[in-house]
Protein backbone atom coordinates (compact mmCIF):
# COMPACT_ATOMS: atom_id res chain seq x y z
CA UNK A 1 0.00 0.00 0.00
CA UNK A 2 1.53 3.24 -1.01
CA UNK A 3 0.24 5.58 1.40
CA UNK A 4 1.19 3.06 3.86
CA UNK A 5 4.87 3.23 2.84
CA UNK A 6 5.11 6.65 2.45
CA UNK A 7 3.70 7.12 6.12
CA UNK A 8 6.18 4.81 6.97
CA UNK A 9 9.19 6.51 6.50
CA UNK A 10 7.97 9.43 8.49
CA UNK A 11 7.06 7.01 11.33
CA UNK A 12 10.98 4.96 11.07
CA UNK A 13 13.46 5.81 13.96
CA UNK A 14 10.14 7.83 15.92
CA UNK A 15 8.51 4.79 18.04
CA UNK A 16 8.26 4.60 21.41
CA UNK A 17 8.57 0.84 22.08
CA UNK A 18 7.66 -0.90 25.70
CA UNK A 19 4.68 1.27 25.25
CA UNK A 20 0.86 -0.71 25.84
CA UNK A 21 -0.40 -1.29 22.44
CA UNK A 22 -4.40 0.16 21.61
CA UNK A 23 -6.50 -3.10 20.62
CA UNK A 24 -7.24 -2.58 16.69
CA UNK A 25 -10.77 -2.85 17.73
CA UNK A 26 -10.51 0.00 19.62
CA UNK A 27 -8.54 1.64 17.03
CA UNK A 28 -10.83 1.36 14.29
CA UNK A 29 -13.75 2.50 16.71
CA UNK A 30 -11.92 5.69 17.09
CA UNK A 31 -11.02 6.02 13.20
CA UNK A 32 -14.77 5.85 12.29
CA UNK A 33 -15.69 7.80 15.24
CA UNK A 34 -13.61 10.61 13.49
CA UNK A 35 -15.03 10.18 10.52
CA UNK A 36 -18.89 10.54 11.79
CA UNK A 37 -17.93 13.34 13.71
CA UNK A 38 -16.70 15.20 10.26
CA UNK A 39 -20.07 13.92 8.45
CA UNK A 40 -21.76 15.78 11.04
CA UNK A 41 -20.08 18.76 11.40
CA UNK A 42 -20.55 19.21 6.82
CA UNK A 43 -24.22 18.33 7.92
CA UNK A 44 -24.70 20.90 10.33
CA UNK A 45 -22.79 23.70 8.93
CA UNK A 46 -25.00 23.02 5.61
CA UNK A 47 -28.16 23.01 7.46
CA UNK A 48 -26.98 26.28 9.35
CA UNK A 49 -26.21 27.76 6.34
CA UNK A 50 -29.87 27.26 4.76
CA UNK A 51 -32.29 28.54 7.87
CA UNK A 52 -29.77 31.53 8.93
CA UNK A 53 -29.76 32.36 4.92
CA UNK A 54 -25.97 32.63 5.07
CA UNK A 55 -26.15 30.68 1.79
CA UNK A 56 -27.55 33.53 -0.15
CA UNK A 57 -24.64 35.51 1.40
CA UNK A 58 -22.08 33.54 0.73
CA UNK A 59 -22.95 32.30 -2.53
CA UNK A 60 -23.68 36.38 -3.77
CA UNK A 61 -20.26 36.30 -4.54
CA UNK A 62 -19.52 34.80 -8.16
CA UNK A 63 -16.52 33.24 -7.55
CA UNK A 64 -17.15 31.41 -4.62
CA UNK A 65 -17.92 27.76 -5.77
CA UNK A 66 -13.93 27.79 -6.94
CA UNK A 67 -13.04 29.59 -4.18
CA UNK A 68 -14.18 26.25 -2.18
CA UNK A 69 -13.12 24.20 -4.63
CA UNK A 70 -9.13 25.34 -4.59
CA UNK A 71 -9.68 25.93 -0.49
CA UNK A 72 -10.78 22.55 -0.33
CA UNK A 73 -8.21 20.57 -2.29
CA UNK A 74 -5.29 22.76 -1.29
CA UNK A 75 -6.43 21.50 2.64
CA UNK A 76 -6.77 18.18 1.53
CA UNK A 77 -3.40 17.98 -0.29
CA UNK A 78 -1.46 19.24 2.28
CA UNK A 79 -2.94 16.75 4.93
CA UNK A 80 -2.10 14.51 2.75
CA UNK A 81 1.10 15.65 2.00
CA UNK A 82 2.56 16.74 5.61
CA UNK A 83 0.38 14.45 7.87
CA UNK A 84 4.16 12.44 8.60
CA UNK A 85 5.14 15.81 10.30
CA UNK A 86 2.33 18.13 11.48
CA UNK A 87 0.96 17.89 15.12
CA UNK A 88 -2.05 15.24 15.72
CA UNK A 89 -3.93 18.60 16.75
CA UNK A 90 -3.35 19.98 13.22
CA UNK A 91 -4.13 17.13 11.76
CA UNK A 92 -7.53 17.40 13.41
CA UNK A 93 -7.72 21.06 12.87
CA UNK A 94 -7.11 20.12 9.49
CA UNK A 95 -10.18 17.82 9.07
CA UNK A 96 -12.17 19.41 10.50
CA UNK A 97 -11.69 22.66 8.25
CA UNK A 98 -12.17 20.72 5.69
CA UNK A 99 -15.66 19.31 6.74
CA UNK A 100 -16.75 22.60 7.22
CA UNK A 101 -16.08 23.85 3.98
CA UNK A 102 -17.82 20.63 2.79
CA UNK A 103 -20.60 21.58 4.31
CA UNK A 104 -20.78 25.05 2.74
CA UNK A 105 -20.99 23.75 -0.81
CA UNK A 106 -23.45 20.80 0.35
CA UNK A 107 -25.63 23.63 1.28
CA UNK A 108 -26.47 24.33 -1.88
CA UNK A 109 -26.87 20.49 -2.83
CA UNK A 110 -29.43 20.23 -0.25
CA UNK A 111 -31.46 23.34 -1.52
CA UNK A 112 -31.06 21.46 -5.49
CA UNK A 113 -32.26 18.10 -4.25
CA UNK A 114 -34.43 18.92 -1.09
CA UNK A 115 -34.35 17.22 2.06
CA UNK A 116 -36.79 13.84 1.07
CA UNK A 117 -34.39 12.83 -1.40
CA UNK A 118 -31.28 13.78 0.50
CA UNK A 119 -32.03 11.89 2.92
CA UNK A 120 -33.35 8.89 1.76
CA UNK A 121 -29.74 9.34 -0.32
CA UNK A 122 -27.60 9.39 2.89
CA UNK A 123 -29.27 6.35 4.49
CA UNK A 124 -28.95 4.48 1.16
CA UNK A 125 -25.38 5.41 1.42
CA UNK A 126 -25.00 4.63 4.94
CA UNK A 127 -26.80 1.55 4.21
CA UNK A 128 -23.96 0.67 1.22
CA UNK A 129 -20.62 1.76 3.34
CA UNK A 130 -21.90 0.12 6.60
CA UNK A 131 -21.47 -3.38 4.36
CA UNK A 132 -18.54 -2.43 2.49
CA UNK A 133 -16.53 -1.36 5.75
CA UNK A 134 -17.58 -4.73 7.18
CA UNK A 135 -15.95 -6.31 4.27
CA UNK A 136 -13.11 -4.51 4.37
CA UNK A 137 -12.43 -5.24 8.24
CA UNK A 138 -13.49 -8.70 8.57
CA UNK A 139 -12.00 -9.85 4.88
CA UNK A 140 -8.58 -11.68 5.16
CA UNK A 141 -7.97 -11.51 1.40
CA UNK A 142 -5.63 -8.40 0.65
CA UNK A 143 -7.41 -5.87 -0.99
CA UNK A 144 -4.38 -3.67 -2.21
CA UNK A 145 -4.99 -5.54 -5.74
CA UNK A 146 -8.03 -3.22 -5.79
CA UNK A 147 -6.20 -0.05 -6.32
CA UNK A 148 -5.05 -0.20 -9.78
CA UNK A 149 -8.95 -0.47 -10.81
CA UNK A 150 -9.96 1.82 -8.35
CA UNK A 151 -7.94 4.46 -9.08
CA UNK A 152 -8.62 4.53 -13.08
CA UNK A 153 -12.39 4.47 -11.80
CA UNK A 154 -11.62 7.94 -10.08
CA UNK A 155 -9.67 9.27 -13.20
CA UNK A 156 -12.36 8.14 -15.50
CA UNK A 157 -15.21 10.02 -12.68
CA UNK A 158 -12.87 13.08 -12.23
CA UNK A 159 -12.82 13.45 -16.48
CA UNK A 160 -16.34 12.64 -16.89
CA UNK A 161 -16.74 15.26 -14.31
CA UNK A 162 -14.81 17.68 -16.28
CA UNK A 163 -16.75 17.43 -19.62
CA UNK A 164 -20.04 17.70 -17.39
CA UNK A 165 -19.03 21.33 -17.13
CA UNK A 166 -18.94 21.82 -21.31
CA UNK A 167 -21.59 19.14 -22.40
CA UNK A 168 -24.34 17.32 -21.08
CA UNK A 169 -24.17 13.84 -20.21
CA UNK A 170 -27.83 12.65 -20.74
CA UNK A 171 -28.46 9.46 -20.39
CA UNK A 172 -25.29 8.49 -19.84
CA UNK A 173 -25.31 10.36 -16.42
CA UNK A 174 -26.85 7.37 -15.00
CA UNK A 175 -24.19 4.71 -16.09
CA UNK A 176 -21.94 7.12 -14.64
CA UNK A 177 -23.37 7.25 -10.90
CA UNK A 178 -23.91 3.41 -11.38
CA UNK A 179 -20.05 3.61 -12.00
CA UNK A 180 -19.10 6.09 -8.82
CA UNK A 181 -21.08 4.00 -6.55
CA UNK A 182 -18.82 0.84 -7.16
CA UNK A 183 -15.84 2.54 -7.71
CA UNK A 184 -16.38 4.51 -3.71
CA UNK A 185 -17.79 1.08 -2.29
CA UNK A 186 -14.96 -0.69 -3.38
CA UNK A 187 -12.92 2.24 -1.55
CA UNK A 188 -15.17 2.02 1.35
CA UNK A 189 -13.17 -1.76 1.84
CA UNK A 190 -9.79 -1.00 0.82
CA UNK A 191 -9.37 1.63 3.02
CA UNK A 192 -11.27 -0.09 5.83
CA UNK A 193 -8.18 -2.60 5.68
CA UNK A 194 -5.93 0.16 5.90
CA UNK A 195 -7.43 0.80 9.36
CA UNK A 196 -5.46 -2.60 10.09
CA UNK A 197 -2.26 -1.81 8.21
CA UNK A 198 -2.08 1.40 10.13
CA UNK A 199 -2.63 0.05 13.42
CA UNK A 200 -0.11 -2.66 12.77
CA UNK A 201 2.65 -0.14 11.39
CA UNK A 202 2.28 2.83 14.20
CA UNK A 203 0.59 0.78 16.92
CA UNK A 204 4.00 1.28 18.94
CA UNK A 205 4.35 4.73 18.19
CA UNK A 206 1.09 6.44 20.05
CA UNK A 207 1.70 9.79 17.96
CA UNK A 208 1.84 8.71 15.24
CA UNK A 209 -0.76 6.25 15.03
CA UNK A 210 -3.75 8.91 16.21
CA UNK A 211 -2.17 11.03 12.91
CA UNK A 212 -2.90 8.00 11.00
CA UNK A 213 -6.40 7.46 12.44
CA UNK A 214 -7.12 11.51 11.25
CA UNK A 215 -5.91 10.25 7.31
CA UNK A 216 -7.76 7.31 7.35
CA UNK A 217 -11.26 8.97 8.98
CA UNK A 218 -10.77 11.77 6.13
CA UNK A 219 -10.39 8.73 3.78
CA UNK A 220 -13.45 7.07 4.68
CA UNK A 221 -14.91 11.01 4.87
CA UNK A 222 -14.56 11.26 1.34
CA UNK A 223 -15.39 7.86 0.52
CA UNK A 224 -18.60 8.25 2.10
CA UNK A 225 -18.92 11.83 0.67
CA UNK A 226 -18.90 10.67 -2.84
CA UNK A 227 -20.86 7.71 -2.41
CA UNK A 228 -23.61 9.89 -1.14
CA UNK A 229 -23.19 12.19 -3.89
CA UNK A 230 -23.56 9.39 -6.83
CA UNK A 231 -26.44 7.90 -5.20
CA UNK A 232 -28.24 10.91 -4.58
CA UNK A 233 -27.56 11.81 -8.19
CA UNK A 234 -29.08 8.66 -9.78
CA UNK A 235 -31.94 8.73 -7.30
CA UNK A 236 -32.86 12.13 -6.43
CA UNK A 237 -34.68 14.95 -8.11
CA UNK A 238 -33.76 17.97 -8.46
CA UNK A 239 -36.16 21.24 -7.14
Amino acid sequence: MDDLNEMKSDFIGGASYGQEIEPVGAYAAKTFGWMCLGLLTTFAVAMAMIFTGAIWAVFSVPAMPFILLIAELGVVIYLSARIGSMSVGKAKGLFFTYAVLNGIVFSTIFVAYGMWSVLLAFLSASLYFGVMAGVGYYTKVDLSGMRPILFSGLIFLVVVWFLSIFIGLGAFERIVCMIGVAVFLGFTAYDTQKIRAYHAAFSCDPEMAKKASIFSALQLYLDFINLFLYILRFMGKRN
